[in-house]
């Protein structure tokens, strides 16, 4: 349910075919997986768990997707990466503290790693608390999880 209610507020600021798209903390890859089948072609998925990255390779050539699978600790990939992306979706163990989670934040923006029009999405539970950071824009709850939507220029929806 959260993912669809996602992917409806994404709906309504992006068309997602050309999309840049950093998928961190990917999992098994659920959220490169819908970016794809939405006509996303530039996908890269960033893990630590090497079972996790294998399993994302497997599915991305068996669906034919454009997902870059990385093996690497987020925040290594995220000091060493010079690319920038339209859309950058982390989902950190909810379990991680507070600073983490804002250490996130700080670095993306710290790096340059979001285009201009572009959107940082952060998922954690509601326990932890985004909405203080500079980038914020507005925030999305859905049952035990939120969404932190960032923005460049944020609107404070």
């Amino acid at each position: 349910m959260s993912k669809e209610a996602l992917f409806n507020v994404l709906n309504n600021h992006f068309s997602f075919d050309g999309l840049k798209v950093l998928d961190l903390f990917s999992g098994t890859g659920n959220i490169s997986y819908e970016f794809a089948s939405r006509g996303c072609e530039n996908i890269t998925s960033v893990d630590g768990d090497f079972g996790c990255v294998k399993f994302i390779k497997q599915v991305t050539e068996v669906y034919d997707f454009n997902i870059a699978a990385i093996k690497s600790d987020v925040f290594k990939f995220l000091e060493k990466n010079n690319n920038s992306y339209d859309i950058i979706f982390a989902d950190p163990p909810y379990a991680l503290d507070q600073k983490v989670f804002e250490s996130l934040v700080l670095l993306v923006f710290k790096q340059n790693l979001l285009n201009n029009e572009g959107m940082m999405i952060i998922e954690h539970s509601k326990y932890t608390k985004l909405d203080h950071l500079s980038h914020f824009s507005f925030k999305k709850s859905y049952g035990g999880s939120i969404f932190s939507f960032f923005e460049i220029n944020q609107s404070k929806k």
